[in-house]
């Protein structure tokens, strides 16, 4: 099992010392946050919070997700960048897959690209993007940035993007693995489909079980590589029995993380109460199962 150390919405300094802690403590991989902008005034709701609330994001910093991978990638060497998830239709493909080699490259093939679909009308109206169509807009986006990163040339003729040939330097040395979130019905097919692995995004353990025997079914469909990622948010993760117990239902990668991020108050956590934290998860737990 693997061990993603997920933080987010906090002092934007905390970050650095916080992957180098994560990754001398054994965690495989850290999550990196996508928001572009917030809106002053919307009726978007938001679909994991119980209410559909959102204002919690008000205020809250994010730096840009491939700007902190990059950060993130220079001053680790081991430890893997996770996007958790970077909201793909509403960014033009190529300069993604140009984003997104160049890191991979960069890092040593330690960046797996975690991505989705904005639940939000407000991205794609201020990224000049149609609301409509989003989802076979994503499956586009997904099919040029896999098939640039790849190397050499590739062309590229779709309902949305029309590419002549053409090929970007350098690629990463590996795969880059294209991890597909959401809990809808579309977006499981997609990850079973389109995808190397599928996110969770929480919520309740039964919901867990019904997606994952969801995906198990669309897996054995579309003949879904046997190496496919399965990265998961659950109470299981936090004991070893309950990782054990994940691992038994096909989970690959259990993202931990130490406190409710969905407030609307500012993070107040120390760095050393955040250390701390997952240090001492690492002590009761990863080293416990690996």
């Amino acid at each position: 099992m693997r061990f993603t150390y997920a933080e987010t919405m906090t002092d934007p300094t905390f970050y650095l010392p916080l992957a180098q802690a994560a990754e001398a403590a054994g965690y495989t991989s850290m999550t990196i946050a996508d928001s572009v902008a917030y809106p002053k005034e919307s009726d978007a709701t938001y679909p994991y919070t119980p209410d559909g609330n959102r204002e919690f994001l008000e205020d809250k910093p994010f730096i840009e997700a491939f700007v902190l991978s990059a950060a993130i990638a220079a001053a680790t060497t081991t430890l893997r960048l996770t996007p958790f998830v970077v909201k793909l239709p509403i960014r033009p493909p190529v300069l993604v897959a140009k984003q997104a080699a160049s890191i991979a490259a960069l890092s040593g093939n330690r960046f797996g690209f975690g991505v989705g679909i904005s639940p939000w009308p407000d991205d794609f109206e201020i990224m000049g993007v149609p609301f409509e169509h989003r989802g076979a807009r994503m499956d586009e986006c997904i099919d040029i940035v896999r098939g640039l990163t790849a190397g050499g040339y590739f062309e590229y003729h779709g309902e949305f993007y029309d590419l002549p040939p053409i090929k970007i330097s350098p690629v990463p040395t590996e795969p880059i693995p294209i991890l597909i979130g959401g809990h809808s019905g579309p977006a499981l097919r997609r990850a079973a489909q389109r995808g190397d692995g599928w996110m969770h995004a929480g919520g309740d353990p039964a919901e867990l079980d019904r997606l994952l025997a969801k995906l198990d079914v669309l897996r054995a469909e579309y003949g879904t590589r046997k190496d496919f990622e399965i990265h998961v948010i659950s109470l299981d993760g936090f004991t070893v029995d309950g990782v054990k117990r994940l691992e038994d239902k096909g989970v690959t990668d259990v993202i931990v993380g130490f406190r409710y991020p969905y407030t609307t108050e500012p993070d107040t956590e120390s760095l050393d109460t955040k250390i701390a934290h997952l240090s001492r998860f690492a002590e009761k737990v990863i080293a416990k199962t690996n």
